[in-house]
């Protein structure tokens, strides 16, 4: 499977954005999905993640976005979004999302996933 992510983009603090991930086929639905971030100098942090169809439609979130962000999925759509609430400039980041079949538990771990797409920027002025 293949990523694209899109819908980033410059926005002032407490505004809002979406970004959307879409799969290239259907066996996206047996992936668990995720969304992570990396501010420039630092390492790629978690941000959330949804379990795949049949799990249950868990959420995972760090603690940073919780009650801010909503990561949602669409199976018939193949696509992860993750709409963004009352942004903050310490969000600015390149924002990257991720898909794997893993075990829920390592669901937050970086280096669990394998498939990638292309990072969309998001950059929030105070």
């Amino acid at each position: 499977v293949q990523l694209q992510a899109s819908g980033g983009g410059l926005v002032q603090a407490g505004g809002s954005l979406r970004l959307s991930c879409a799969a290239s086929d259907r066996t996206f639905r047996n992936f668990h999905g995720a969304w992570f971030r990396q501010a420039p100098g630092k390492e790629r942090e978690f941000v959330a993640a949804i379990s795949r169809s049949g799990y249950g439609s868990v959420s995972r979130y760090a603690d940073s976005v919780k009650g801010r962000f909503t990561i949602s999925r669409d199976n018939a759509k193949n696509t992860v979004y993750l709409p963004m609430n009352n942004l903050k400039p310490e969000d600015t980041a390149v924002y990257y999302c991720a898909v794997a079949q893993i075990v829920w538990a390592y669901a937050d771990h970086t280096d669990q996933y394998t498939t990638w797409g292309r990072g969309t920027q998001v950059t929030v002025s105070s």
